[in-house]
């Protein structure tokens, strides 16, 4: 008799999905270890990095526009945000354009978090690239490509 499973699949076996996940686990574990522990000491958690590094990457970001970047409502975004700008990480100023519109953008000290807390996994990524080939760099882009995609909820 089989034990029936929560996921039946014609080209893996439960058994070789549970395996990815382990090492998902695992990774992500120590992927995110040295920045969570920066982030601790300051009170901060993961969901600050994510907006440090979003606010990072584009100056002059909109709420609105991060809001869809993290794929989160505002009410989610509010506390972490103020936190961030209380914390003088993020400034918050009017658009040029539309004055209704706040856009975002890194300090100085966030800045040089940011650097910190994203240099450490950039680091921990180019040296996973480079002993795993530029074939195995482009699959692992293109799995985590499909997996934001599909985990990705509608929006209407």
């Amino acid at each position: 008799m089989t034990v029936p499973t929560a996921h039946q699949s014609a080209t893996h076996t439960e058994f070789e999905l549970n395996c990815a996940l382990e090492l998902l686990f695992y990774g992500y574990k120590g992927f995110t270890a040295q920045p969570d522990a920066i982030l601790a000491a300051r009170g901060l958690a993961r969901v600050h990095h994510r907006i440090l590094y979003f606010v990072g990457r584009q100056g002059g970001l909109s709420v609105n526009q991060l809001l869809g970047k993290l794929g989160v409502t505002k009410q989610a975004l509010n506390a972490p945000l103020r936190q961030l700008q209380e914390a003088g990480l993020i400034t918050a100023s009017p658009s040029e354009i539309d004055k209704r519109v706040k856009c975002l953008a890194l300090t100085e000290e966030g800045i040089a978090l940011e650097e910190k807390l994203s240099g450490a996994q950039r680091i921990i990524l180019d040296r996973v690239f480079a002993e795993c080939g530029s074939q195995a760099e482009s699959g692992f882009k293109q799995v985590l490509g499909v997996l934001a995609k599909i985990t990705q909820p509608e929006r209407s």
